[in-house]
């Protein structure tokens, strides 16, 4: 096997630098299947590497179907069976463009990229001390939950604690009207299931929520975007595009809206009520980032009381992304025949995971943590949004809470092509096109204020805007 390079000051471990350097040379047939790979012990010296991280690397290949482990002789190259690519090519994604691209590499390589493109906050922001205090008290517990299916519509005391939630937003729901989540995007593929058929128009934000748009179309949903102003969609727009669609259903994103960092006024609101009610519509509240408003502000779920609206949440942003807790709130009727949809395409949600977050809630720390995620998100908001216009950016406008900025280069360059080069200094961005329902060409970049902290983005940034 031909010699790799290996960089020990390279921020990619070396064990990821061995595997991606064999894969790829498999890959391209330089060492062809059958093949005898070295000894550990001979690749360690000719390399200079240790042992360990040898058969860490090789184990990972192994697991990924590479290499082929033979006791007593050593490792070999798997025989691969390639998928049939269909005759006009493979298709091969553009780094810059592709929203599975960004998802993937994003998740792959958090701890060695810098994110300021990232949807979630920094693992040092969370509460994990609670976590794991949580973890702690209920592994005492006896019982079943350990072991077995949860209920249906999820654990019935933080069922009763949504409704107190809910209840303190000025939404009156019994607790026959909530089922319980993994997840917003859980949530919203419940919702798409139970309403959405092949060619069906479905409105949804532009700029919004790209896993949203991926599962709709999944479905083979018509997805149609209304474009969102300073204080939420553009209903004289939406009305447009419900006449001309005859749309069943409108997801969105209300308070702290991603991408723009925009909450929605309570005019926009009432009208899209009354649109609703005209044409016979449901609206699909996305409230995911509500909490990290410093205010309690108009919902459409609070206006409305669940009649033509499905209230969805989750605590995926503020607690823990691994949990995947989440909820639908709605009328009673749809309630029922979300909950089996849930059971017919997943079961039950893990009652553990939603026991943990009853917990987390219940013992006092989730309001005192989320008072000091607010304090700190204001002081990096202000920070990065004075960096950001130094630089010549434009500001769609300051949110009053979360974790996002919507920014642009003044002369509208193309954010997906400063994004590809970019990713390949090991910086994230998150490109406009993203966010955009048919991932149209975009000069806006989402920015999260919590993992700009660094100088290397704003260095990028700046060469960008002196080589205009």
């Amino acid at each position: 096997m031909p010699m790799i390079s290996l960089d020990p000051g390279d921020s990619l471990p070396l064990i990821d630098q061995i595997a991606n350097s064999i894969r790829k040379l498999i890959d391209e047939r330089a060492v062809r299947a059958g093949s005898r790979m070295p000894s550990i012990r001979n690749f360690a010296q000719d390399h200079g590497v240790s042992r360990f991280t040898v058969v860490q690397a090789y184990d990972r290949l192994v697991a990924m179907g590479y290499l082929q482990s033979r006791q007593g002789s050593g490792f070999y190259v798997s025989q691969r069976h390639m998928p049939h690519v269909a005759s006009d090519g493979p298709y091969v994604p553009d780094s810059a463009v592709d929203v599975v691209w960004l998802l993937r590499n994003s998740l792959e390589h958090r701890s060695s990229s810098t994110m300021p493109g990232a949807w979630w906050l920094p693992a040092s922001w969370m509460e994990e001390t609670g976590i794991r205090k949580s973890m702690r008290a209920l592994s005492l517990r006896h019982g079943e939950f350990m072991t077995a299916y949860g209920t249906p519509a999820g654990y019935f005391p933080l069922r009763e604690l949504l409704r107190s939630k809910l209840s303190n937003l000025g939404i009156g729901a019994d607790i026959s009207q909530i089922v319980l989540t993994s997840g917003v995007t859980h949530a919203m593929d419940l919702v798409s299931r139970y309403f959405v058929r092949a060619g069906d128009a479905v409105l949804v934000d532009d700029p919004g929520y790209f896993i949203l748009f991926g599962g709709l179309k999944s479905f083979g949903a018509k997805i149609v975007g209304v474009p969102w102003n300073a204080d939420g969609p553009d209903t004289r727009i939406m009305e447009d595009l419900i006449r001309e669609h005859h749309p069943r259903i409108f997801f969105t994103n209300t308070i702290l809206h991603n991408p723009t960092g925009v909450s929605i006024s309570q005019a926009v609101a009432y009208r899209m009520l009354q649109l609703a009610e005209k044409y016979d519509m449901i609206l699909v509240e996305d409230d995911i980032y509500g909490d990290f408003h410093p205010s309690n502000v108009t919902r459409l779920a609070t206006l409305d009381q669940l009649n033509r609206v499905i209230y969805v949440s989750s605590y995926s942003k503020t607690v823990s992304a691994s949990l995947r807790v989440g909820f639908i709130a709605c009328r009673p009727d749809l309630a029922s025949s979300l909950c089996d949809v849930k059971l017919l395409t997943g079961l039950t949600t893990s009652e553990i995971s939603e026991r943990l977050m009853y917990q987390l809630l219940t013992d006092g720390h989730y309001r005192k943590h989320m008072d000091k995620l607010r304090s700190k998100l204001l002081v990096s908001r202000q920070n990065v949004v004075s960096k950001l216009e130094s630089l010549g950016f434009s500001v769609h406008c300051e949110p009053e809470g979360g974790m996002f900025v919507w920014a642009r280069l003044e002369e509208d360059r193309n954010a997906a092509e400063i994004a590809g080069i970019a990713a390949k200094k090991g910086i994230m961005l998150a490109p406009g096109n993203m966010f955009r329902p048919h991932q149209e060409s975009s000069p806006w970049f989402r920015f999260n204020v919590a993992h700009c902290g660094d100088d290397a983005t704003f260095e990028f940034l700046s060469s960008c805007t002196r080589a205009k």
